[in-house]
């Protein structure tokens, strides 16, 4: 389960970035695309064992689900595509290869209280 580990990446991460910020982290948001190869419901079990002893102990995890969206040249538009196994204009069906979103894995935002950090 390579959740775990990217889970254990994202709570390094966020210990390193916020180690001068005073408060409790209680929210992380997350974007991630359809075609990053992360399953969002196993990063949410990984999720607490990642947090476990470390400032992030007790925080929530909030996942947006990016879907893929394609950039058709002959529509000579952004389209979102309703699944992923088929990169085709869902217009025109016209082959798109030009991934315009989908792949994303980053940390939108994280929600902190006013005080003293986690321990």
């Amino acid at each position: 389960m390579h959740e775990l580990s990217i889970a254990k990446s994202i709570v390094e991460t966020l210990t390193r970035e916020l180690a001068a910020e005073p408060g409790r982290v209680l929210v992380v948001r997350l974007d991630v695309g359809r075609l990053s190869g992360v399953v969002p419901e196993a990063l949410r079990f990984a999720w607490d064992v990642a947090c476990g002893r470390s400032r992030l102990e007790g925080a929530g995890l909030e996942i947006r689900e990016i879907p893929v969206t394609v950039h058709c040249e002959r529509c000579e538009a952004d389209r979102e595509l309703p699944g992923i196994d088929r990169l085709r204009c869902p217009v025109c069906n016209e082959p798109t290869p030009i991934i315009v979103a989908g792949r994303e894995l980053q940390i939108r935002d994280v929600e902190m209280s006013v005080g003293k950090p986690n321990p």
